[in-house]
């Protein structure tokens, strides 16, 4: 990998419309902080932006919806987000607002240069219009049914149900979200940014010179490329952003998402006089950390912006992670379906790393997951406790117990000693292996393989009972143990940032960079080490049951107090008509539509036994794109049937809950192909 002087880490600006739930921590803000403190570690010159975007029409909405103005929203909902990261501990060194004098200069100025270039289209074209309220409709203020999957409750430029991008005119029987009457066309004039112009340099840039990011990412972009590009718009009707800065253009601003990016730029200004050195410098690397929902905005939009502006660096990677799910359900703002930073802080104080630890040991970086109150325990009291506390705690207490709290002094080393102090360094490696390719997971689950190494070491080595016989063996012990610990205290850091941080304090250990993570000498014989308290604290059942109660208590609120009516379990069967069926593990290497068809889609599926095409009804749901590298259940002794003239062989197996929406049953990414399930 190319080495740069410098990194400059943005995190996606979030709307301040509404606190922060565990979705945007999951996708974003935790593994933007776990990548921003490794490199710190490692003494990198790195700053990390990020603030809030306090401009477009979901702000609006909601000032609407409260009878405020749109200043008070943003106003409130910015400090309660500040201080919830703050407590988090996701350290980014500048939180801005896009509302801010810094941010209106840098915008416009932006917008200057390109429109004096002559890098913009000036177009009229014909927009709803409410006549009722006597304005132009933005995409979020125009609602409809979805022409995908029948979703009543579309908006203008996306379906949440099946994640379609949509423009307004695509909508059926559209209605203004303001009056909910029935909008009309009108003319009105906007700028717009040609991004068709751009696609020649786009292919190169994102197909041949970047296919080191993540398939998702890659995957999406190289749909939006195949489709073509069209020019974007990069002015709206309203009165509440950043104003067109150029005469004529009263009662227009910016739309948000080109106004937003550029918040990136503003807050590092705000930051820091040698600003341009982050941002024009070669020698830094940007990178962006996104949920799927941005990538076509960073990896086209804003690219294509920096591209045509001429002075500016492009970014470097751009690791966005798919969406969290919360117990089975997509977490929904407007149905209170969700777990909210600030609450979780308040009901769990002290255990903020618990949660950084569970959201990123279940990250959604290849496909969409599922974060569940039991998950949460049973990682806090099985992994946290049982593992990571367990080892600490025994071998800092033994060292109180045995050598006064002094660090032992090493003795002869057994072939065993020896094979346990070469596997923390290659612990080490892994995990500065997986970090430097956006693997937090896979990282952190290899940081954790230390704390198992520590426990199995104790478990067979048994110092309790081999002090009465030998206590030079185990001064040994003990002083591998203790770098064993110290070592787990730097690589865990970027994870678990507070408890890491007590740890260190426990072994009075000064040193933490981290090349010294896996060193056999971190810390000296004769070095003090303190009483330890416990690390981690288990979290009961009632604490668990509390929490599910109120979600049971939130769907039943959006069920008109009623629960769902979830069918009944079917009519009994043998367990030899369940093994009848063979369920089978399976890659979609190829997705596409199926001609004249809205909902079917011809899925080439990698069994592990064979190459099999399987035809399912899920086009008006899933991206094509987005399925490809995903692993799914196949039933794969179905009777073949000919579908539309192709012959599908088994059947993808998806969920569905009361509401008829779907849901795939993907297993783990390491599964591997042709595994049955039982």
């Amino acid at each position: 990998m190319k080495k740069f002087e410098r990194h400059l880490i943005t995190s996606a600006l979030p709307y301040a419309n509404g606190p922060i739930h565990i979705g945007h921590l999951a996708g974003v803000y935790v593994p933007s902080d776990i990548y921003t403190r490794y490199l710190r570690q490692k003494g990198e010159d790195v700053i990390s932006i990020c603030g809030s975007d306090e401009h477009g029409v979901p702000i609006t909405l909601k000032a609407r919806q409260e009878g405020v103005s749109p200043q008070e929203i943003v106003d409130r909902y910015h400090a309660l987000n500040k201080k919830s990261f703050e407590r988090l501990g996701i350290a980014f060194d500048m939180y801005a607002r896009t509302s801010s004098p810094v941010h209106y200069e840098t915008a416009s100025q932006f917008f200057r240069t390109l429109y004096d270039k002559g890098e913009f289209i000036e177009k009229t074209t014909e927009q709803y219009y409410d006549e009722e309220a006597g304005q132009f409709l933005a995409d979020r203020y125009i609602t409809g049914t979805c022409p995908h999957c029948g979703h009543d409750h579309a908006y203008g430029d996306q379906c949440e149900r099946c994640g379609t991008s949509l423009s307004p005119t695509d909508l059926i029987s559209p209605r203004s979200a303001i009056s909910g009457s029935k909008p009309v066309l009108k003319e009105t004039r906007h700028w717009y940014l040609p991004l068709d112009q751009h696609e020649p340099f786009l292919r190169k840039w994102i197909l041949e010179d970047h296919k080191e990011w993540k398939s998702n990412v890659y995957g999406q972009c190289k749909s939006w490329l195949d489709q073509g590009l069209q020019p974007r718009a990069v002015s709206r009707d309203l009165d509440w952003g950043v104003p067109v800065p150029v005469e004529g253009a009263q009662g227009k601003v910016l739309y948000v998402w080109f106004d937003a990016p550029i918040g990136y730029i503003s807050a590092t200004r705000e930051l820091t006089p040698e600003w341009e050195k982050y941002w024009k410098d070669p020698a830094t690397r940007m990178v962006h950390f996104i949920g799927k929902d941005n990538i076509v905005f960073h990896c086209i939009i804003f690219p294509v912006m920096l591209r045509a502006e001429g002075s500016y660096i492009l970014p470097d990677n751009v690791p966005a992670n798919e969406f969290l799910n919360l117990e089975g359900d997509k977490i929904s703002t407007s149905r209170n379906w969700a777990v909210w930073l600030h609450e979780y802080l308040e009901e769990f104080p002290g255990k903020e790393d618990v949660l950084r630890y569970v959201l990123c040991a279940n990250a959604p970086e290849t496909k969409d997951n599922d974060f569940t109150w039991k998950d949460f325990q049973s990682r806090n009291n099985n992994e946290l406790v049982a593992v990571l506390g367990n080892f600490v705690h025994r071998a800092l207490i033994l060292t109180h117990k045995y050598f006064e709290g002094k660090v032992p002094e090493r003795k002869e080393l057994t072939g065993f000693d020896r094979e346990v102090l070469k596997e923390m360094g290659l612990i080490r490696q892994r995990v500065e292996k997986s970090l430097d390719q956006f693997r937090f997971r896979e990282a952190l689950n290899e940081a954790m393989g230390m704390a198992r190494l520590g426990n199995k070491y104790l478990a067979d080595t048994e110092p309790w009972k081999v002090f009465k016989t030998d206590p030079e063996r185990v001064q040994t012990i003990l002083n591998i143990s203790l770098q064993i610990t110290a070592g787990l205290s730097i690589l865990l850091a970027p994870f678990i940032p507070f408890t890491m941080k007590r740890l260190q304090d426990f072994l009075n250990l000064e040193k933490s960079s981290w090349d010294l993570a896996g060193s056999d000498h971190l810390l000296p014989a004769g070095h003090p080490v303190k009483t330890p308290a416990l690390l981690f604290e288990k979290i009961e059942d009632a604490v668990i049951e509390k929490q599910v109660s109120k979600l049971v208590a939130t769907r039943q609120a959006n069920d008109g107090g009623k629960a769902s009516a979830v069918p009944p379990v079917r009519e009994t069967i043998s367990y030899e008509d369940f093994m009848k069926m063979d369920i089978r593990t399976a890659t979609v290497v190829e997705a596409v539509r199926v001609p004249k068809t809205k909902k079917l889609l011809k899925l080439t599926l990698d069994t592990g036994v064979d190459r099999r095409t399987v035809v399912s009804g899920i086009a008006g749901i899933f991206d094509p794109a987005r399925l490809v590298g995903r692993k799914v259940c196949v039933l794969a002794n179905l009777a073949p049937r000919r579908i539309k003239g192709i012959e599908s062989k088994g059947m993808i197996l998806m969920a569905e809950d009361t509401e008829s929406h779907l849901y795939m049953i993907s297993p783990p990414d390491d599964t591997p192909n042709g595994s049955e399930v039982k």
